[in-house]
């Protein structure tokens, strides 16, 4: 049924394979089941119904990608947007949670009906294939800074902006561990490799009392109504909130642009023009999983980039998801588990995965500075400003300028000018 279901023989993988992708991209994003939460609750919602809003609505979106798309994607709601839904909409501008989500399901409205006009598939098709590769080792360098500050090997620093961290903690030490286990168990060519890194580093600082060990195993799950489907839409439509609806809207569509582009060019998804075959129903997938994030009580459902992990252990069809999706349904019931898990055991494995992302660019044509440079800014600026989307839009501005500039705007089509224009005025107005 799986076979048949989801091609595992066409797309050269099997069901192992396809459960340890989905394991480890699990493991790698568990973490949002307590952050997000965590973040959310500081508007006054509910902690214990943000955990279930939190798990159920990764699940129906990334279980819905699994059946409808059929792609190794998983998502969540987004890092980012959460803390701009917490900290600046509601926190800074006095807007009620109930509002904010109202606003979130609109921006999920506007991003179904585009998906459903094709507009974002266009988008998709437009961006050139420098820039798409470009986007995959940019995501690899942003998921490895990602992981080095998880695991402390980089912290801030008011002098340097970033810093050595302090290899005399404990913890740096685990993640260093962590680090040389990964490596090890990949360059003997071991299948799980990275699930088997967390997995292990995760006990070695349990054993050693570097990281607690679980407070139990079963809990119940928290009820969810205290925020389900508390939605005020009559604030939302206030036409103060066009602004947010706008920044919800324009950060999630160039989030999930940029996370599809980057993980389907590694895993070589992509047709020769440098299409997504399903993208659409990728889009779709998104688009619901934002409203259905909404109903339930949470922030922005977008995908994961750390969907990444379970395509670099192999994972290239929706039975990834499934198992994803699945796992996060039992974290309901297993949440004592999955919480001590330590940030540790998983940052070697988002530093790694960055590793992996970094293979296409061999392929980025460096010689065509009108190629190279907005390449270049793409990658560069991603982990620099610690947004896809930015890195992903200054690549884009950059590309249509200096092909203007060079006399050479005939390669630059249409949409790429329509998304220049869009770019420019969002700095004026909205940034």
């Amino acid at each position: 049924m799986l076979e048949k279901y989801f091609k595992l023989s066409e797309h050269n993988t099997n069901v192992k394979t396809e459960v340890i992708a989905g394991i480890t991209t699990f493991m790698t994003m568990g973490y949002i089941i307590m952050v997000n939460p965590g973040i959310l609750s500081a508007t006054g919602m509910d902690f214990g119904a943000l955990i279930t809003a939190t798990c159920l609505s990764t699940a129906i979106a990334t279980i819905f990608m699994a059946f409808y798309a059929n792609y190794p994607f998983a998502l969540a709601p987004g890092m980012g947007l959460n803390a701009f839904f917490a900290f600046t909409v509601v926190l800074g501008m006095g807007i009620s949670w109930e509002a904010a989500l109202a606003a979130v399901f609109i921006d999920g409205v506007i991003f179904l009906l585009l998906t459903l006009f094709t507009a974002r598939e266009a988008i998709f098709d437009a961006i050139p294939m420098n820039l798409k590769l470009a986007t995959s080792v940019g995501i690899g360098l942003f998921i490895a800074f990602i992981g080095f500050t998880q695991a402390g090997i980089v912290v801030a620093s008011e002098a340097t902006y970033v810093a050595l961290g302090d290899f005399h903690d404990p913890k740096v030490l685990l993640s260093v561990f962590g680090l040389i286990v990964a490596g090890l168990l990949l360059a003997r060519g071991i299948k799980g490799a990275l699930l088997i890194s967390i997995l292990v580093t995760s006990l070695v600082g349990m054993i050693s009392g570097i990281v607690p060990w679980p407070e139990g195993i079963v809990s119940p799950p928290p009820s969810l109504s205290p925020i389900l489907f508390k939605m005020d839409f009559k604030t939302a439509f206030n036409i103060g909130l066009i602004p947010i609806i706008f920044t919800f809207t324009f950060v999630d569509l160039f989030d999930t642009m940029g996370t599809l582009v980057g993980v389907a060019s590694k895993a070589n998804m992509l047709d020769k023009e440098g299409r997504l075959p399903r993208i659409n129903r990728a889009l779709a997938v998104d688009a619901v999983g934002t409203m259905a994030g909404a109903a339930l009580g949470t922030s922005t459902v977008t995908t994961y980039v750390e969907s990444a992990s379970g395509v670099a252990e192999g994972g290239k069809t929706g039975l990834t998801s499934l198992v994803t999706g699945v796992l996060f349904l039992l974290a309901l019931f297993f949440s004592p588990i999955v919480a001590a898990i330590p940030g540790q055991a998983t940052a070697p494995a988002l530093i790694l995965v960055g590793l992996f992302m970094m293979e296409p660019v061999l392929k980025i044509d460096l010689s065509d500075y009108t190629e190279a440079i907005p390449a270049f800014l793409t990658i560069i600026l991603m982990p620099l400003t610690y947004s896809i989307a930015e890195g992903l839009v200054m690549g884009v501005l950059s590309y249509v300028v200096i092909k203007l500039v060079s006399g050479r705007y005939k390669e630059v089509s249409p949409v790429m000018f329509i998304l220049a224009v869009f770019f420019v005025i969002r700095f004026i107005f909205f940034v």
